[in-house]
């Protein structure tokens, strides 16, 4: 969901937005006060820099800069700027580790497959995990 103001959200390049990642521009609470002030309106630019991750389900509240290379966890709620490099989550979202902690951490378990095109892929994993429409092991078995 792009906000009702999606033109007020700026993104780098490379930035991935995963299924559910909701951006709010604006402050909805000021409907409730029009009566009082007629024109209130509170909507902000929302900016994302380079190479960011937001997992499934994120929130980005109005004004928020994210900045380069930062990954978001899924379900997180970003209620303040973030600076470059961190892996960020929860609710509301925290520092984690650094985006390069981050890849030290996975090298180790990584399958070395993200190089390959989809059908590749699907054919190293079955192989890998084994299939449960052909009675394969449960992923979590080996």
């Amino acid at each position: 969901m792009w906000s009702t103001e999606p033109h007020l959200i700026d993104t780098g390049n490379n930035v991935y937005i995963t299924d559910g990642v909701v951006s709010i521009g604006h402050d909805g609470g000021t409907l409730t006060l029009r009566r009082d002030v007629l024109d209130l309106q509170i909507t902000t630019l929302i900016s994302v820099g380079n190479n960011v991750y937001t997992g499934l389900r994120a929130m980005i509240l109005a004004g928020i800069r994210i900045g380069n290379r930062v990954i978001i966890g899924a379900g997180s709620i970003v209620t303040k700027d973030i600076p470059d490099n961190p892996v960020v989550a929860g609710v509301p979202a925290r520092f984690i580790k650094t985006v390069d902690q981050y890849l030290r951490d996975l090298l180790p378990k990584s399958l070395r497959l993200g190089h390959l095109p989809a059908r590749e892929k699907e054919q190293a994993l079955r192989k890998l995990f084994g299939s449960p429409s052909q009675g394969g092991e449960p992923v979590g078995q080996r």
